[in-house]
């Protein structure tokens, strides 16, 4: 079958091989699909430049977190799943970008029927981890407002369109125009320019000096630290990720002085979902010096996706798609996206 596989690091374009290699066997509950598409993610860069110490395999190792397509096969306990048409993460993270994709029920779920596979591709881990995050992370209510950076990305629109949904007040950062006319189009209230404007004095002058009740931050670094200046009371600011750079991912976030005196939380958010019955025992980031590991069960992801199904079915939510590409084109397009010019997911066609 065909792969993209990390060779070296450095950019994409230069660390990628398109080659050809043996199809991965499921294990125990465990699936095996044939991609229709897969899905580029900034994660995966960093895997290219071999600086991202969460999902760093030995070389050569096929690149791809997630994809779309048919179960073919199946490993023992998870037979049932075979000719259902699925949105699947390939196993420990990686693999995605290939022919074929193994990876564990825990992290499979049926794709939706409505959307064609382009769309489906685009829905699973932008608007499971946007919901983990304002929802069973970050409790928004009704009437809050939420503060959301990179709008304009996979995840940051599908934050939008949920906490709109929901019923919460949106100020969203972009980086141009044209982001911050999407944005505009998806409910978010104030759009603020960062490269223009000082999101902080926006977020304070549009909540009376409160403050914002929750921060849905997937840019990190600098600009974390920089929100705290605009987080009120009770306030919750969730960790989604690190597109500033991924180094930031290692950096001392916050002092208790910070803490206690801003009287707010910081909360971290984490998409991988594992089996309930291996929870207790799950250390899927072993080589990640952290005290302790907490990913979401199965039965959380399960719980999501229906209710993700629900708003989607009503209309409440959508896939944003913006760029389209053959699955040769596949590195390049990965250097593009370290630009950070791109918009909505860039989806990968077989």
């Amino acid at each position: 079958m065909r792969a993209w596989q990390v060779m070296r690091h450095g950019r994409p374009s230069e660390a990628l091989e398109l080659v050809e290699v043996a199809p991965p066997e499921p294990g125990p509950g465990e699936i095996l699909v044939r991609t229709t598409a897969s899905v580029l993610n900034f994660n995966e860069v960093d895997g290219c430049r071999g600086r991202y110490l969460t999902i760093d395999p030995p070389l050569p190792y096929t690149l791809g977190m997630e994809c779309v397509g048919e179960v073919v096969a199946a490993g023992s306990g998870a037979e049932s799943w075979i000719g259902r048409r699925v949105t699947a993460s390939g196993r420990g993270g990686i693999g995605a970008h290939a022919d074929l994709v193994a990876g564990s029920t825990a992290m499979a779920f049926e794709a939706p029927a409505q959307l064609g596979d382009v769309e489906a591709a685009a829905f699973f881990y932008p608007f499971h981890l946007a919901y983990l995050g304002l929802h069973e992370r970050g409790r928004l209510a009704a009437g809050e407002t939420v503060l959301i950076h990179a709008a304009a990305g996979g995840v940051g629109s599908a934050a939008v369109q949920l906490a709109v949904a929901a019923g919460a007040r949106v100020i969203a950062t972009v980086g141009d125009a044209a982001k911050a006319d999407l944005v505009r189009k998806l409910g978010a209230e104030i759009v603020v320019e960062y490269r223009k404007e000082d999101f902080v004095a926006r977020a304070l002058e549009a909540t009376g000096g409160l403050g914002v009740d929750v921060c849905f931050d997937g840019v990190g670094g600098e600009t974390m630290t920089k929100s705290f200046g605009c987080l009120a009371r009770g306030g919750r600011h969730l960790v989604v990720g690190f597109a500033s750079g991924i180094e930031a991912e290692e950096v001392p976030m916050v002092s208790g002085r910070v803490l206690c005196f801003g009287n707010f939380d910081v909360v971290g958010v984490i998409l991988s979902y594992v089996d309930d019955a291996l929870a207790p025992h799950v250390t899927p980031f072993a080589p990640v010096p952290v005290p302790r590991c907490n990913p979401p069960v199965a039965t959380v992801g399960q719980r999501v996706h229906a209710r993700l199904l629900e708003l989607l079915g009503r209309g409440a939510i959508r896939p944003i798609v913006g760029q389209r590409v053959p699955f040769a084109d596949l590195a390049k397009a990965l250097d593009a996206m370290e630009t950070g010019k791109t918009m909505g997911r860039i989806v990968v066609e077989r």
